[in-house]
């Protein structure tokens, strides 16, 4: 007997478990971050997305709710990954002037991951009709969005410089 093909909205159901796990992932990582974060202005940035990661949570939950489903996280081994660097990025440059750079690229390489995921997930709601998951998966590809930038005026405005003129 033939195995049936799975739909999109198996896929959407899916790939919302693994962002789900990334964001709890992301939740319980970033106070180490601004632990080790060397400038206030970067320990300010970890901070202040902390309390939009719990806003992420959130939303997320209110999305498996629309597709009639319990919020259930499944590991996903990218967001993983990405923390087990920042982890050794956090051990091996400990008190070095490079922590903070290492720090930023750790958390930007986290932000791209969920901005391709939200964006998909957003794409994705749209295809199945589901318009007040849109809403809430565009609001936090927004706010991940402008996490980015932020990071990224960081980094070019302090924590760079300060890693190569030491």
């Amino acid at each position: 007997m033939a195995k049936e093909a799975k739909q999109l909205d198996t896929l959407f159901h899916d790939t919302l478990k693994d962002i789900y796990f990334a964001e709890k992932k992301i939740l319980a990582t970033l106070p180490k971050m601004e632990k080790a974060a060397q400038t206030g202005e970067l320990k300010k940035a970890f901070a202040k997305h902390r309390t939009e990661t719990e806003g992420h949570v959130a939303r997320l939950e209110k999305v498996f709710a629309i597709i009639d489903k319990k919020p259930q996280a499944k590991t996903c081994d990218a967001i993983v990954g990405i923390t087990d660097e920042g982890a050794e990025i956090m051990k091996e440059y400990k008190g070095s002037p490079a922590l903070d750079a290492g720090l930023l690229a750790a958390a930007q390489a986290v932000e791209h991951y969920e901005i391709s995921r939200y964006g998909t997930m957003k794409t994705w709601a749209q295809e199945l009709g589901l318009h007040d998951a849109v809403r809430l998966l565009d609001q936090t590809l927004l706010e991940e969005k402008k996490t980015d930038e932020a990071l990224t005026e960081i980094a070019k405005t302090a924590v760079n410089q300060r890693a190569e003129a030491a």
